[in-house]
């Protein structure tokens, strides 16, 4: 029997899933624990809910970057060892950030990681990237280096210019994913842009203009989230720098998924994972509509069906499945007879 991720989506269930939660971690200590962090999340909610990115780039004090990079190697040998390397079917995910591609580290990045650790990464996330010429250029570096490894590339957008290239680059087929960079992003405006769009405002402020209300941070981000939907990318949302405003972050990611089409979002505090699946997670009552429309569908083949009065069809069934994964990538728990579908 056909799997409805492939009846609904065809060639998009390849490339358009992948954990809702990127957290990024750069201090050596701190990069272990968040792998076991993401360990005891998938004992405990069973699915890979988040995936660990070890920084070579903002995790790399100035000087310091070969060193950073070995002990990014070190970490992902220690994790071969120990998990055995990871594959679509197997689960958790790690990743790396490297030095943009005309930064003077990248082919030391790319020759100590990807050289001396392929095997365990899941992708590469390449910062700075102003178009599809860097992301060529990244990959002649990466594919030399990887052996018989392919690795998706996630690409960070964080300029004016790049945002126009933003479709071309979601357009490359080695590239999975479109993160925002914010900071640079703002920065790049040489004070054009103010600082508070670089932040949240409170509950009761209407005036600041904030990552959520000025607009050309908002034309990007929803530039780099239409650009990825155009070509089943993953777009992934920015920082938020509040860390320890739970409420705030969970708003902010709940308003990335409903109103941005953000599938994804970055963390960079161990406190943010949970607050950022909470507000990607769909409400629950959506969730119990999923499962019976997409159970009923099944059974009748997925020919056209009536559910509470109303009429659904393989459009709405494509909806409502990626309701239910969605729910599977954050957690939640799925009723017994749908089960099957996420082992």
């Amino acid at each position: 029997m056909q799997h409805p991720r492939d009846i609904l989506l065809g060639a998009q269930a390849r490339t358009g899933v992948l954990p809702v939660c990127d957290h990024y971690s750069g201090v050596p200590a701190r990069m272990a624990k968040s792998l076991a962090l993401q360990a005891e999340l998938l004992q405990e909610l069973g699915a890979c809910v988040v995936d660990v990115t070890l920084d070579c780039e903002d995790g790399a004090p100035s000087g310091g970057e070969v060193e950073q990079a070995h002990a990014v190697c070190e970490l992902l040998q220690r994790y071969t060892r120990s998990h055995g390397a990871p594959s679509a079917a197997v689960r958790p995910r790690i990743g790396a950030r490297l030095h943009a591609v005309d930064h003077a580290h990248f082919e030391s990045d790319v020759a100590i990681i990807v050289g001396g650790a392929a095997s365990a990464l899941s992708y590469l996330m390449v910062p700075k990237v102003e178009s599809v010429d860097d992301v060529n250029m990244a990959l002649r570096t990466i594919d030399a280096a990887a052996g018989v490894a392919t690795l998706p590339l996630h690409v960070l957008i964080e300029s004016p210019a790049a945002v126009q290239q933003a479709f071309a680059i979601a357009a490359h087929p080695r590239v999975q994913s479109l993160s925002f960079g914010l900071m640079d992003f703002v920065s790049a405006h040489g004070g054009a842009i103010p600082s508070s769009a670089m932040g949240l405002r409170s509950r009761d402020d209407v005036d600041t203009l904030d990552q959520f209300h000025h607009p050309l941070v908002m034309r990007a981000k929803l530039e780099i989230a239409s650009a990825c939907h155009a070509y089943g990318k993953v777009p992934s949302h920015c920082v938020v720098t509040e860390l320890r405003d739970a409420a705030a972050l969970e708003s902010a990611a709940r308003y990335a998924a409903t109103a941005l089409g953000y599938t994804r979002m970055w963390s960079i505090h161990p406190d943010q994972i949970r607050p950022i699946l909470h507000g990607f997670s769909p409400l629950a009552s959506e969730v119990d509509l999923a499962a019976r429309i997409v159970e009923s569908a099944s059974r009748a083949d997925w020919a056209p069906i009536a559910v509470d009065g109303k009429l659904h069809d393989r459009a709405s069934y494509r909806y409502f499945w990626q309701v239910l994964e969605r729910a599977h990538q954050t957690g939640q728990a799925l009723p017994a007879e749908l089960q099957h579908y996420f082992v």
